[in-house]
């Protein structure tokens, strides 16, 4: 392994970029695992929360969209505490760690494909 190389305990750089991608390409990111990394677990895991993510964020537009008045703030708060769990799901992905995310890993670990 050369300097510039990283182990991510156990987890290939191929596994950890693709888990990253599902964060950050949200649900463009979970089909890509979905169709080119059907078999990776690692990858796998985190797409799967990365789509419970966009459930969430599609439910925090409804809220702010439907709800009169105090959906408004319902729904900003609701976007601001998705970040930061995309943000931390991100970070768990590059440091190679299968962490499940609060509320988000419970849905997400129902999820079986």
């Amino acid at each position: 392994m050369t300097p510039h190389q990283t182990q991510h305990k156990g987890y290939g750089e191929e596994s950890v970029l693709w888990a990253t991608l599902a964060y950050v390409l949200s649900i463009v990111g979970f089909l890509l695992v979905l169709s080119m990394r059907k078999h990776d677990r690692y990858a796998l895991f985190h797409a799967k929360q990365s789509l419970v993510l966009f459930f969430g964020f599609v439910i925090a537009w409804l809220v702010e969209a439907v709800v009169p008045l105090v959906g408004w703030l319902v729904g900003r708060v609701l976007t601001v505490l998705l970040v930061i769990l995309v943000v931390v799901g991100i970070v768990n992905a590059l440091r190679g760690k299968e962490t499940p995310l609060p509320v988000v890993g419970v849905f997400a670990e129902k999820i079986t494909i």
